[in-house]
């Protein structure tokens, strides 16, 4: 079993779980209401509408991010998890159940008491998983080599018990996770070769690195790297749907956005007396330029990414509220329409610091090969992100991000994507 297949089982039994505690939850507080076992009729009158509830639920809990990898091990936060999450599934509820017709529950005590039931058997359940996966089913894990790839995987092995495995120093071992394309693995590959036909298995480091992080180790790129896994061969069924996406979802949402825009222009006025929009020229895909389209946060508006006096050039107090609502950034969904940009991909940058990117990150061109986005996987996965000015540390990270999802883009991890961009938004930490 590969890693990623160890990780999504992981998943599977969590939202499995999840929805046990959530059926035996009701059964109880149903039970509890009635003060008595509830009969098959009066159960199905909740079966409908909680089975709605209970879908909302899974995917509040996604967004939350209750299923990401690196969420797992913090016992300490899953009481606010949960509770913050129960309390936004709550609110579902109540509009569920009051503005449903057909729904004739009464939810006010249902509710509180199902509130309860859900939190507290959730954390049982989720706790006494984890406890178990930490004490059972250990696999040892050699992981040869010396580079910071191979330190990084045996510093996060060794700390995150939820994987089932233990690190090893030496033979026996039930797996061995080696860089294969290492010319200075060569004689440890020999030595190893043996070991598989005493069952153990061997993993790819950098695949390995891959589905653990969700992003590409810069230490591996090369020109063969890019030729091997960066395709641009059409695929016509994702083109077609991630446009249809983009279209589907941008043109309403833009239609919407258009109702504020008078409201802003004439705040703007009071403010600083300038325009509505900002104009900003951006590197697309295949290095063409194009023209994104903002409403103007700047006393400035069309500043071309030049961030180096924020005297002459700085934040309006109209702007400022409209960044914190990220209320700014709807007018870029007109660009979205036009096909410039699509709701998923890199984010597109200011031609200066792609020129100063492109001579100190290598590969940094390869992101530019596909159409950038309003959201991407970098964004979502990343909390500090370049802002203002030119950051070497902080884009190479961020590279790494892009380059996993140039090579695994589909509609799958577009829609993960989305999922957590909402997530994003709402708590207000931002692309």
């Amino acid at each position: 079993m590969t890693i990623q297949n160890r990780i999504n089982k992981q998943y599977r039994i969590l939202v499995t779980g999840d929805l046990i505690c959530f059926v035996l939850a009701l059964f109880l507080t149903v039970t509890i209401r009635e003060g008595t076992l509830p009969d098959a009729k009066e159960f199905d009158l909740y079966a409908l509408p909680f089975s709605i509830i209970f879908f909302i639920w899974i995917l509040v809990y996604y967004i939350a991010g209750m299923y990401d990898f690196h969420s797992l091990v913090f016992k300490e936060k899953m009481i606010r998890l949960l509770v913050i999450s129960q309390l936004i599934n709550s609110g579902f509820v109540i509009l569920l159940l009051y503005f449903v017709p057909k729904f004739t529950i009464a939810p006010k005590t249902v509710l509180l008491i199902d509130l309860i039931i859900t939190i507290c058997l959730l954390y049982l359940w989720r706790t006494s998983y984890l406890n178990y996966v930490s004490a059972t089913n250990k696999e040892r894990v050699l992981i040869v080599g010396k580079s910071i790839i191979a330190e990084e995987l045996r510093t996060l092995v060794s700390r995150a018990s939820q994987l089932g495995l233990v690190l090893a120093d030496e033979l026996p071992v039930d797996m061995v996770i080696i860089d294969l394309t290492n010319n200075n693995e060569k004689a440890e590959v020999t030595n190893l070769y043996s070991l598989i036909w005493k069952g153990v298995r061997f993993l790819d480091m950098h695949k390995f690195y891959e589905d653990l992080y969700g992003r590409v180790p810069l230490e591996l790129l090369s020109e063969r790297w890019v030729l091997e896994h960066i395709s641009l061969y059409p695929k016509p069924i994702y083109t077609i749907l991630k446009r249809a996406m983009d279209i589907i979802i941008a043109t309403p949402l833009f239609v919407l956005s258009l109702l504020s825009w008078p409201f802003i222009y004439v705040a703007n006025m009071f403010d600083e007396g300038r325009g509505l929009f900002s104009f900003q020229i951006r590197v697309g895909q295949m290095d063409k330029p194009i023209r994104i389209m903002k409403l103007r946060t700047m006393t400035n508006g069309n500043d071309g990414g030049l961030w180096v006096d924020l005297n002459k050039n700085r934040t309006t107090k109209v702007g400022l509220f409209l960044r914190r609502l990220r209320v700014d950034e709807f007018p870029q969904l007109w660009n979205v329409i036009k096909g410039d940009v699509s709701l998923i991909g890199p984010r597109p940058e200011f031609p200066e610091p792609v020129r100063e990117y492109e001579s100190t990150l290598p590969f940094y061109k390869v992101r530019h090969l596909i159409k950038p986005g309003l959201s991407g996987w970098a964004q979502v996965n990343q909390i500090e992100n370049p802002h203002h000015g030119v950051d070497v540390n902080l884009t190479a990270r961020k590279l790494s991000y892009d380059l996993f999802y140039v090579k695994n883009r589909s509609i799958l991890l577009d829609f993960k994507i989305t999922l957590r961009t909402i997530k994003t938004l709402v708590s207000r930490v931002g692309v």
